[in-house]
């Protein structure tokens, strides 16, 4: 659903389209509601790159083990990862990715036209003989799934415009999960987009908390968790991470008035609150 499309339609469509028993595969063909662009061979290979050069690991994948939070449509990661010889767990709220065998052979080709040598998986037949073509894992109930994950034992941790999605009261937990399972030295990258989702701007600060946070509106496919930039910077020093920010986005003037803004907001400073995206490295000392 388009920008041009009011943000209250979406809200009122997305309501009631996500209570219609239809699976999300056939909702993601329809367009009403996609989890990122990671079925795109192209873009697959341009978000691995973007997050492997800010951690600083080009030409250091071999024998890493990799998390990425929030793959969405696709496992296509798993296939880049283990061109350079890492491994990658893939961790995911549900069952996103595309079963579409041809997307991924398509991938294969881009792989193999930029000079790389993915697993063979032309007799795959489902998500799984790729995962295991590729020494992956697939997990897919979110926050829980970090329990089967060892301490120290992560390399890299990434995701693409996820961690504006996960729920408000398990935010914070999930960055303890991630220092946990993060071995001393490694790194987390994370493209934080803090746009409401509805229509690049701030609408979802229109709303109060206890709207807002009802698993009526959680569950209608247009959630963010509202936490504004220097306050998710310091959840994640909290955590124990020292933090690096870079690329930071902003309005020039916030894209709607004061006066339509929530009073749970009203302290929150106009500087903040311009804030539209950043990227973010999250590093675990070695001592």
């Amino acid at each position: 659903m388009s920008y041009w499309v009011p943000w209250w339609f979406k809200i009122l469509a997305k309501v009631v389209l996500s209570r219609i028993p239809i699976g999300y595969g056939l909702w993601r063909q329809l367009g009403f509601f996609r989890h990122g662009h990671m079925d795109e061979p192209a873009y697959v290979l341009k978000i691995f790159n973007e997050h492997i050069s800010r951690a600083n690991l080009d030409e250091k994948l071999q024998g890493k083990t990799l998390l990425e939070i929030g793959p969405g449509d696709s496992i296509s990661t798993a296939l880049v990862a283990a061109c350079y010889g890492a491994k990658v767990i893939l961790l995911d709220s549900g069952l996103f990715a595309t079963t579409c065998m041809e997307k991924y052979h398509k991938l294969v080709e881009t792989l193999q036209s930029a000079g790389l040598t993915p697993p063979d998986i032309s007799e795959a037949e489902t998500l799984d003989d790729i995962l295991a073509a590729c020494g992956a894992k697939y997990l897919m109930q979110g926050l829980e799934d970090f329990s089967f994950l060892k301490d120290e034992t992560i390399d890299l941790i990434f995701s693409q415009a996820v961690m504006e999605h996960v729920r408000k009261h398990e935010f914070f937990t999930m960055v303890c999960e991630c220092f946990r399972v993060l071995v001393p030295g490694g790194v987390v990258s994370h493209r934080i987009d803090l746009k409401d989702h509805l229509g690049g701007s701030l609408n979802n600060l229109r709303f109060s908390e206890r709207i807002w946070e009802s698993d009526f509106f959680v569950r209608s496919g247009f959630y963010t968790n509202r936490i504004r930039f220097l306050e998710m910077t310091d959840l994640f020093e909290k955590a124990g991470f020292i933090v690096k920010i870079s690329d930071i986005e902003r309005w020039e003037q916030l894209p709607i008035q004061r006066k339509y803004i929530s009073n749970e907001f009203i302290n929150v400073t106009d500087e903040n609150l311009l804030v539209s995206g950043f990227n973010v490295l999250l590093l675990k000392d070695t001592i």
